[in-house]
């Protein structure tokens, strides 16, 4: 990591809201990604505060809940997001049709699955919208590879990766929903993941 980038990390390390400014300022062309998961209204607050029309890329499986769908749809009307969603190139009807149902985390299909329904339409989202500075809602409480990232990256690519809410806990993550009167969801499920703590393999790539 460049002395700059440590310095960057060292500066916001309890400061989301000012690291989320500090990186909209970097760049032209930011995005934000999204899956809906618990507590993701406050990463979509923070940073259209600060940029209201920032692009909102949601990698859509086509497995999430009815709760998840719902809630996306209340948060996209509650905030004016600017959403962009990215689907797998086959509807789940189609590949279940072909395929079956998902499969488990120890069935050999499912690295082709999770590249399918979740890494692929990222990667097509990066080639079409050519970002220049990426903001995630990553919480180091999530796995044990987040609790060893930092909150300012720079991939191979020269993408800068920001996770301003890294450091925050649950707590923290509630009482801003409280504070800003925003709604949560509890009833999630990511397919390439399965268990809560286990890595789908998107941040670890890029």
């Amino acid at each position: 990591m460049s002395s700059e980038l440590e310095a960057i990390n060292n500066e916001f390390a309890n400061n989301p809201q000012g690291l989320v400014e500090w990186a909209l300022a970097q760049g032209t062309r930011p995005i934000c990604t999204t899956n809906f998961r618990p507590f993701e209204a406050v990463i979509l607050h923070m940073v259209t505060q600060v940029r209201p029309d920032i692009p909102i890329v949601w990698m859509d499986s086509g497995y999430n809940t009815e709760a998840t769908y719902q809630f996306a749809d209340d948060v996209i009307k509650q905030l004016n997001l600017n959403i962009v969603s990215f689907l797998p190139r086959r509807t789940r009807a189609h590949r279940e049709a072909l395929e079956g149902p998902m499969p488990g985390i120890d069935d050999p299909r499912h690295d082709a699955f999770t590249q399918e329904v979740k890494i692929e339409p990222f990667e097509r989202a990066l080639r079409e919208m050519h970002p220049d500075v990426w903001l995630t809602a990553l919480r180091a409480e999530d796995t044990p590879e987040r609790a060893r990232m930092q909150p300012v990256s720079r991939n191979a690519d020269g993408l800068l990766k920001v996770a301003p809410l890294l450091q925050w806990t649950a707590k923290d993550m509630y009482q801003y929903l409280q504070a800003h009167n925003l709604p949560n969801n509890f009833d999630y499920f990511d397919p390439t993941k399965v268990e809560e703590k286990r890595e789908c393999g998107l941040h670890l790539q890029h």
